[in-house]
């Protein structure tokens, strides 16, 4: 029976770490597809619309709304634009005013 332990203990301690070192690698690239699908969208609409049209707007919004969800979450958001991440909530919801 203490084979059976020995085996089974480190086995179980290495399953526990593996899943629970793969859940922030998955939650970060979930916030950066997050952001900059709604980023490219953001660029698509104002490039089509104009950046005062409501499709831009909608699009603004969703990124500001990708951003809190990042910082909700992870506390740091994806800037698409820079290609990196913040630590800090200084996203500007006007960044993409042109």
């Amino acid at each position: 029976m203490k084979v059976l332990y020995a085996v089974l203990g480190p086995v179980a301690l290495a399953g526990a770490l593996i899943m629970t070192s793969a859940n922030p690698a998955r939650a970060d690239d979930d916030c950066r597809k997050r952001t900059s699908r709604a980023d490219h969208k953001l660029h698509e609409a104002i490039e089509h619309h104009g950046p005062g049209s409501p499709q831009a707007e909608r699009a603004r919004h969703e990124l500001a709304e990708a951003r809190a969800y990042c910082w909700d979450h992870e506390h740091k958001w994806w800037d698409a634009d820079g290609n990196r991440w913040h630590e800090q909530r200084d996203w500007d919801d006007h960044d993409h005013d042109h």
